[in-house]
């Protein structure tokens, strides 16, 4: 059994897909926008003009498979009670990431050296997406 995160960016998914492909190096798997949807949404489940918006879209973040959406696209995209975790190689790779991700967003708890890692580090990224990055010892 696997268990795969899937975001929902309520409308910024292309701008969060570019964002991770930059920051982290996420990888595009498969991008399906409303409009090539095999089957018609049902009435008012789409707001007006949300065609271009995306459906479904598979990410590759190192080993891991990441699945994201517009979902609704009103706008207001919430990530609340989880956190994403990425476990760097290296002290300096953790520093990158940690630079890359933090752009625009929020730092929650710095980079530091602690009892469980040589480098641990919190933060929301511009769309609200919390991130823990770790080093393990």
């Amino acid at each position: 059994m696997q268990v795969t995160p899937y975001l929902f960016f309520d409308g910024r998914c292309e701008e969060a897909i570019e964002f991770y492909k930059k920051a982290i190096g996420a990888e595009v798997g498969m991008m399906m926008r409303n409009k090539e949807s095999p089957d018609p949404h049902p009435p008012g489940m789409l707001p007006p003009g949300s065609e271009n918006k995306i459906m479904h879209a598979s990410l590759r973040i190192g080993d891991t498979t990441v699945m994201a959406s517009d979902g609704h696209a009103k706008g207001q995209p919430k990530f609340e009670g989880f956190s994403l975790s990425l476990n760097a190689k290296s002290e300096a790779e953790a520093e990158r990431l940690f630079a890359a991700l933090s752009e625009g967003g929020q730092v929650r708890l710095p980079l530091t050296k602690t009892f469980f890692s040589p480098r641990f580090g919190m933060l929301a990224d511009k769309f609200g997406m919390g991130w823990m990055i770790i080093v393990e010892p």
